[in-house]
């Protein structure tokens, strides 16, 4: 087999996101089990940047031990960009003409994608993530009988758009995080085959959290709830936070919410503790400390941060709109899904009553996991899909 390469908007050891830190776990640990990969990426250093800015310089290079191609995007249109993502985002309705200039003023890379033509010949697959980027949408149409798909896929606008159907739909393959993306992919572009497969992502089950020591550092006395990912509306922390405060109106007492990662709230009460970043030994000591973990996000394809939790020996509350989260813990029996305030608040009663099932429940999503995304059953997962779609059938 020809070496992989993995498209993706922007790369790199520092950048935060689920889909960012998948693929990076991804291609270290393909790479020390043998797999010759290159990644093919844009000069933007990530997401919340300037996507005019080239950051990096263009060219080929080495990101801890990850030889990184590079290419200069194209200057965009933001204001045409942002008029019809504010559509978008509010639910409206938009035109073929508003998807084509969604795609045409979003991050892009001509020189990426003339690359990808003239040099398909030299790769056995093109992994494209995640789905609703220009390097994914234009960088498919140059190689479609090479071009794999880890979209990463939410139930969201934008995956209902009709440029998608119309060119993932042409994909020779695509790789799910869980059962209900793959089940909305199939849905959305009608696709099926053993090419297309849910097969997760990597995990390291091997850290450990000290709690004691989270709480000394950052002067928590009391039990808390803890939320980690950005804040922002988008993943409904925002909600989290009002139903929180509710709760404790209608149930006073010590209970907090400890919210880490990028993003703010602003004024809330003295309740929420929000720390922002913290260094990632922090975040697993948070695990450790914490009484239960909640996901209030409503889009996921998969969720590492409930993972992580599990691992901490921590149960999980996650959103009920959310199908992958919610299938999630009911698969590994691992914690409760709510819909609407009153079944949050039961959900948090019935596991602050219920001390010996919440633990036993942290211990099944522990298991759970350890048994499907430790890294070795990844790697051996993901190696055997692309020998098989990568064959002789796609050489030349």
């Amino acid at each position: 087999m020809k070496k992989l390469a993995f498209v993706t908007p922007w790369y790199g050891e520092d950048i935060s996101g689920g889909a960012e830190t998948a693929l990076r776990g991804l291609v270290h640990h393909l790479q020390a089990a043998g797999t010759d990969l290159e990644v093919l990426t844009t000069c933007v250093k990530d997401f919340r940047s300037d996507w005019n800015i080239d950051f990096h310089p263009a060219g080929l290079s080495d990101c801890a031990g990850i030889p990184v191609r590079r290419f200069p995007v194209r200057r965009r249109d933001t204001g045409a960009f942002d008029r019809i993502n504010q559509k978008l985002m509010a639910g409206q309705p938009i035109t073929a003409r508003e998807e084509r200039t969604f795609m045409e003023e979003m991050v892009n890379s001509p020189e990426l994608y003339r690359y990808i033509g003239e040099h398909k010949a030299e790769y056995s697959l093109f992994v494209f993530t995640p789905y609703m980027f220009g390097t994914t949408y234009y960088g498919v149409q140059q190689c479609y009988e090479k071009a794999v798909l880890i979209p990463c896929l939410h139930d969201e606008p934008y995956a209902h758009m009709d440029v998608f159907r119309q060119v993932f739909s042409r994909a020779a393959g695509m790789i799910f995080l869980s059962r209900p993306e793959q089940a909305l992919a199939e849905s959305l572009y009608g696709v099926r085959g053993p090419a297309f497969q849910s097969l997760g992502t990597g995990l390291d089950t091997a850290f450990t959290g000290d709690g004691a020591r989270f709480c000394k550092k950052y002067g928590i006395d009391a039990p808390f709830l803890l939320y980690a990912g950005r804040k922002d509306h988008g993943k409904k922390a925002d909600e989290l936070a009002r139903f929180f405060l509710y709760y404790k109106k209608r149930r006073p007492g010590a209970l907090k919410l400890v919210m880490i990662g990028p993003g703010t709230l602003g004024a809330t009460s003295g309740d929420i503790v929000d720390l922002g970043f913290v260094p990632l030994q922090d975040k697993y000591d948070a695990y450790a400390a914490a009484a239960v973990f909640c996901n209030p996000s409503q889009f996921e394809s998969f969720s590492i941060v409930i993972m992580e939790s599990w691992l901490s020996g921590v149960p999980v509350l996650v959103n009920g709109e959310c199908a992958v989260t919610r299938d999630f813990a009911v698969q590994a029996r691992g914690g409760l899904y709510y819909n609407g305030y009153a079944e949050f608040e039961g959900c948090l009663e019935y596991l602050f009553s219920h001390p010996d099932v919440a633990r036993q429940m942290a211990q099944n999503g522990g298991a759970y996991v350890r048994q499907h995304f430790s890294w070795d059953a990844i790697v051996e997962k993901y190696t055997r899909y692309f020998r098989a779609a990568g064959g002789d059938a796609h050489e030349g």
